[in-house]
C-alpha cells in the first residue's frame, strides 16, 4: 500500500512540474514584449520632447511633414550592440494653427504594431532673444 501512495505522489508531482514548465515560455514572451514596449515608449517620449523643444523656440524653423522611418537601436547607439533590438521611428509634424503644430511619433519594432504618441505644441515668444533670432 505504501508503494502505491508513493507512485501516486510522484505522478501528481510530475503533473504539477509539467504545468509549471508549460507556463515558462508564455512568461518569457510577455516579459520580452513588456521590455520592448518600455524601450519604445522611452524612444517615443525622447523624440516628442526633442520636437517640442525645437518648435517652442521661435528662432527654429519648423518643417512640417513626415520624417522616417529612422532606425534607432535599444542601446541608443548608431550601431547595433549584441542583444539590441532595432526600432523604427516615424515622426509626423502637422501645422494646426498659426503658431501651433501637432507632433505624432510612431515607434515600431519587428513583429509589432508599435506605440504612438501625439503632442500639440505652441510657439513660446518668451524664448526669443531680446535682439531676435
Amino acid at each position: 500500500m505504501g508503494l502505491l501512495e508513493v507512485v501516486i505522489a510522484i505522478f501528481i508531482t510530475a503533473v504539477a512540474v509539467m504545468a509549471i514548465f508549460s507556463l515558462v515560455a508564455p512568461s518569457w514572451r510577455t516579459t520580452s514584449r513588456s521590455d520592448h514596449l518600455g524601450r519604445a515608449a522611452n524612444i517615443m517620449r525622447d523624440q516628442i520632447q526633442m520636437q517640442e523643444a525645437l518648435i517652442t523656440n521661435p528662432c527654429n524653423a519648423v518643417a512640417a511633414g513626415v520624417t522616417g522611418p529612422l532606425v534607432v537601436f535599444s542601446s541608443g547607439g548608431a550601431a547595433a550592440q549584441p542583444g539590441d533590438i532595432q526600432f523604427s521611428v516615424t515622426r509626423t509634424i502637422t501645422q494646426i494653427a498659426a503658431n501651433a503644430w501637432r507632433v505624432t511619433v510612431r515607434v515600431t519594432w519587428p513583429g509589432s504594431t508599435g506605440v504612438v504618441g501625439t503632442l500639440e505644441v505652441n510657439r513660446q515668444n518668451d524664448y526669443e532673444f531680446p535682439l531676435g533670432c
